[in-house]
């Protein structure tokens, strides 16, 4: 049996590198296919520690190098799989144990879920990184549409296209078609607190709404990150939305589930994004839903069939698809059952298992 050595993100922190993370070591079919080891690459122990610096975190690091050093030895792997980052200090920190088992002379997949190494590929130490980094290795990214982001280092020949999977819901949407303009229209947004996740534009569309005397609610719910919830709360009571927004804290399992279940529409503005985990999730409980068109995400979201697209930081374009979507509920229901059926064809966790195997399975061959 092939044996590969797995350096990647498992929770926590709760994330969509992390969640992919715990599927490939949960996965029955991967682990009984190939004699795998897991190393945990994250550093971070919250999503509040991500991109900053500490002892705990140094201790981490130091940590992940030793065992991956002596896995190599011991283990002998055929294959190394790493979840390298694409900016800040992680990819300085990946990158180094990338240059580590390169030199043992093991072969090497990258699998991404972030991107944004065309962004410093003009820097002179950066490019020299990346030059060293990705000679002779292969690629795994999310879509097709990510690809120019390595384009300069990686020949397609050696890149691998495997998008996400997801588990299935236990529940159902309970929305209803019924649902029009003499009742509130829930709104849903879903993710870890973060400026690049689009939730400020997201506030000021639901202020173009208010003005318009749109009926609906907007439902915030995720934990903290670079924005704290006294930093939400100051800009939600700003614009005055205050009886249109509610942020409802962290939501995992059985309450994020609820959520989804409750929810009409789902919104996602993000403008750093590589695939949008939380976009299948709506899918699954035939949510439309409303994004836009950073990294993979048109691959999931299909404009106009399943959702709809807006540009990035568009507060007008945003509130303008919302308002469509608040007073056609039998637009939101085609929708919805559009992308309930996407998900099921293209992105059930058995399908990215199987997608994910095969290419591993390759490149041990």
């Amino acid at each position: 049996m092939k044996k590969i050595l797995f350096i990647l993100h498992y929770p926590p922190p709760i994330h969509g590198a992390a969640m992919v993370g715990k599927h490939i070591r949960d996965s029955e079919l991967i682990n009984a296919s190939f004699d795998c080891t897991y190393i945990n690459l994250s550093t971070s122990a919250s999503v509040t520690e991500i991109g900053k610096g500490g002892i705990k975190k140094i201790i981490r690091y130091l940590n992940i190098l030793y065992f991956t050093i002596k896995n190599v030895l011991q283990y002998r792997p055929n294959l190394i799989y790493i979840t390298i980052s694409a900016t800040g200090a992680g990819f300085y920190k990946d990158a180094l144990i990338a240059l580590i088992v390169k030199l043992m002379r093991v072969k090497v997949v990258y699998h991404f879920h972030n991107k944004g190494i065309d962004k410093h590929q003009d820097k002179w130490l950066d490019n020299i990184l990346n030059k060293l980094i990705f000679k002779n290795v292969e690629v795994i990214l999310l879509s097709e549409h990510l690809y120019y982001d390595i384009s300069k280092y990686v020949s397609k020949a050696n890149v691998h296209y495997c998008p996400n999977g997801i588990p299935e819901n236990r529940k159902q949407n309970s929305g209803s078609i019924e649902k029009g303009n003499s009742e509130n229209v829930m709104v849903l947004f879903l993710s870890n607190l973060l400026i690049s996740k689009g939730i400020y534009t997201l506030l000021d569309a639901c202020r173009l709404l208010k003005d318009k005397n749109l009926p609906f609610q907007c439902i915030l719910a995720g934990g903290e990150g670079d924005i704290d919830t006294a930093t939400l709360a100051k800009r939600i009571s700003l614009l005055e939305i205050d009886d249109k927004v509610t942020y409802v804290g962290k939501k995992y399992g059985n309450d994020k589930e609820n959520e989804y279940s409750k929810a009409d529409i789902f919104v996602f503005p993000s403008y750093d994004e590589t695939f949008g985990l939380v976009n299948l999730e709506a899918m699954q409980f035939n949510l439309p839903v409303i994004s836009t068109n950073e990294g993979g995400i048109p691959d999931v979201v299909l404009d106009n069939v399943t959702g709809f697209l807006v540009p990035s930081h568009d507060s007008k374009a945003l509130a303008e698809k919302l308002e469509i979507l608040i007073v056609n509920p039998v637009l939101r229901k085609k929708m919805g059952d559009n992308g309930r059926k996407r998900y099921e064809e293209n992105f059930t966790l058995k399908i990215f298992e199987s997608n994910f195997h095969n290419i591993v399975d390759k490149l041990v061959s």
